[in-house]
């Protein structure tokens, strides 16, 4: 690339030299030197150049990611799968690749892609549809998103994969027996000892809020029950004045998660951009029936003024993060106080 770029400034050079020379020289014939034509020629030249080359050029001026980055080595699937595209194993690898890098438009289109070439009868494409949906806007389990998660149940009711979002989509409509019944299947089908305890906390939340007066029946989309007590998270927002001008008409989000680990957030609820506020986070806000934080967790809370609306970061929101521990903490104070690069 190197030889390329001397070899086009010898070039421009040359071109230059061809048209501003001309115009700089005086002459009985030419009269008086012509030095603002030459140096507008310059300019444009160089200008127009470079402008042209970056519009019409494919060639990608940002380093390329580590060979061994889960970010390349995604790329290097995608690939494949572009040049071999029947390959429904592949699109379903690829699909939850993105989704553990939170790239969920990418990750729901690769899902389709696997829905399309099984005809619309594998669950774990229909439910992959449906995390991405639900991971980009949680309303969408009141429309498409749910409608998968029910397909995908029909098609097999007994994959583990959707009992559990059929869970927590009955537990979203607020309908807590059906929910229980799905996450008492689920444990009858012998899941790994690092997951059963999380579904047995779950399901007993649930037996509490039944026996507490919960609504045990299906209620209108949209409803949630209250959530059991359990570990609250409480920050103290605020925002810095060099970035106030920002948030004004946008939307904030507030996430809970775990550091280090991709998927989502532990805990997020969408507000609106007034400061100061305090916010409190608990297993209400959790995204997923039993993937929720516990008393002792470090935990990283951030807060993120969404100017697109959307809860996926974007470059220039404006955001601020605290590292917060679980039952110790008490309010903590977090300001936004820098942009998404």
């Amino acid at each position: 690339m190197s030889a390329f770029v001397l070899l086009a400034a010898l070039l421009a050079l040359a071109t230059l030299a061809a048209v501003a020379i001309p115009l700089l020289r005086a002459g009985p014939a030419r009269g008086a030197p012509a030095r603002w034509s030459a140096l507008a020629a310059t300019f444009l030249l160089l200008l127009g150049s470079a402008l042209l080359y970056v519009h019409w050029s494919n060639w990608s001026w940002h380093p390329p990611p580590p060979p061994d980055s889960p970010q390349a080595m995604v790329a290097r699937l995608a690939r494949q799968l572009e040049e071999n595209p029947q390959n429904p194993a592949g699109w379903l690898m690829l699909g939850r690749s993105y989704t553990v890098l939170q790239e969920y438009p990418l990750a729901l289109r690769a899902f389709e892609r696997a829905d399309r070439q099984s005809g619309g009868r594998d669950p774990e494409a229909l439910i992959g549809e449906a995390e991405a949906l639900a991971l980009s806007d949680e309303s969408e389990l009141d429309g498409r998103a749910g409608q998968l998660i029910e397909r995908a149940l029909t098609l097999d009711p007994t994959s583990g994969k959707a009992l559990f979002f059929g869970a927590a989509l009955a537990e979203h409509r607020g309908d807590l027996a059906l929910a229980r019944a799905r996450l008492m299947k689920l444990l009858a089908l012998n899941p790994p000892e690092t997951v059963r305890p999380i579904l047995e906390q779950q399901l007993s939340a649930l037996e509490q809020r039944i026996a507490a007066g919960g609504s045990a029946a299906a209620s209108p989309p949209g409803v949630v029950a209250a959530a059991a007590p359990g570990p609250v998270v409480r920050v103290n927002l605020s925002v810095a004045p060099s970035l106030a001008a920002r948030a004004s008409g946008a939307p904030l989000f507030v996430f809970v998660r775990n550091p280090g680990q991709g998927g989502p957030p532990l805990a997020v609820k969408r507000l609106d951009s007034h400061f100061p506020q305090t916010v409190n986070l608990s297993a209400a806000d959790s995204m997923i029936p039993g993937r929720a934080f516990s008393a002792g967790q470090s935990v990283e809370v951030v807060a993120r003024i969404a100017r697109s609306g959307s809860p996926m970061g974007a470059s220039g929101d404006p955001f601020g993060q605290v590292t917060y521990q679980v039952g110790r903490d008490g309010p903590v104070s977090l300001v936004i106080d820098r942009l998404t690069p």
